[in-house]
């Protein structure tokens, strides 16, 4: 995938929700890192894996316990109406509610979720395959 430059750097970078380099060592990273803003992962699934962890960590330790807190804390780096949008985007893929409690240990809740969360972030539908090996990987 590193040489397509027909889709977007989430996408290239195996990393479909643009989780940005923090120093973290996540699993499954390319052992060359040549993307200085966003990490980049090895496959999808340990793309989808990475976001599954953050997830979790946001509605555990962070208190973002509901859809609309889960999104706000992930697209805080974005404008309140880019921000707004990307929450209705998300709602209207998934046919939840903005208020709707999150459990980051629900596959039936968290693999549409980050679905959604990447095909807004990529403009394209997730492979849910690929999603759900992430899936299995975050829980195994």
């Amino acid at each position: 995938m590193t040489g397509q430059t027909n889709t977007t750097r989430g996408l290239r970078n195996c990393n479909p929700l643009n989780l940005r380099r923090t120093g973290k060592l996540w699993q499954g990273l390319r052992a060359c890192q040549t993307d200085r803003t966003y990490y980049q992962f090895e496959n999808m699934a340990w793309g989808y894996r990475a976001a599954f962890v953050v997830a979790r960590i946001f509605v555990t330790c962070r208190g973002c316990d509901t859809l609309e807190k889960l999104v706000a804390r992930w697209t805080s780096g974005l404008g309140a109406y880019e921000a707004s949008l990307y929450l209705r985007r998300v709602c209207v893929l998934t046919r939840f509610e903005k208020d709707d409690k999150i459990c980051p240990f629900n596959a039936q809740q968290m693999i549409p979720l980050v679905m959604a969360m990447s095909r807004v972030e990529n403009g394209k539908p997730a492979n849910s395959v690929e999603v759900a090996r992430g899936w299995v990987l975050y829980m195994g």
